[in-house]
């Protein structure tokens, strides 16, 4: 890391590898490229020759179940775009799932509130969706976490975490199993 022989790709694609760009993409800098270095930031940027962390992340917020076989899919597509780049990436990925009792989207100006009949409320749907997703996508990943959160989507947009020390544990437990993957594939 300290010698940015390995860097983010804010791209999210490996030089030279044609491919549907992941939502975040860690690898080898291509040994002609000069690394970016930003204050405060322990990790630099530049192109990638390699994919060795590849992230992918998605939002439910409403009608999950109308749109879950695509998530699915779009998310174990990115996984296999991940790994045709070569090498041996670790896949992580991380699913947003709305839990309010209510959710209002748009369309241009034009209110969509969930009704609890025809337009389910996040709720209603939270759980099922969560277990499809378990069931099809996260068996792809190295690692995969679920976001729960509420979110009404109106003024004055109020956003909380469902249990945030539990998020919270989660996403660091990723992080440390997720380092030592890193440090067993890719050597320290």
């Amino acid at each position: 890391m300290q010698a940015h022989e390995c860097v983010v790709n804010l791209a999210n694609k490996t030089v030279g590898k044609p491919s549907r760009r992941g939502d975040g993409t860690f690898g080898e800098l291509v040994p002609t490229v000069v690394a970016v270095i930003e204050k405060g930031l322990h990790v630099a940027r530049g192109e990638i020759a390699n994919i060795q962390i590849g992230a992918e992340a998605k939002i439910l917020a409403k009608a999950m179940i109308k749109q879950i076989d695509r998530v699915i899919g779009d998310l174990v597509r990115q996984v296999e775009e991940f790994r045709k780049a070569g090498g041996n990436p670790i896949c992580v990925g991380l699913v947003g799932i709305n839990c309010a009792e209510v959710y209002t989207s748009y369309e241009g100006d034009r209110p969509w509130p969930t009704d609890g009949k025809k337009y389910k409320h996040p709720i209603q749907e939270a759980a099922a969706a969560e277990q499809r997703l378990r069931d099809k996508a996260l068996p792809s990943f190295d690692e995969f976490l679920f976001l729960r959160f509420r979110a009404a989507n109106v003024v004055p947009y109020p956003f909380e975490w469902v249990n945030f020390e539990q998020t919270a544990k989660e996403y660091a437990a990723l992080l440390v199993r997720v380092s030592r993957m890193y440090d067993q594939r890719f050597g320290a």
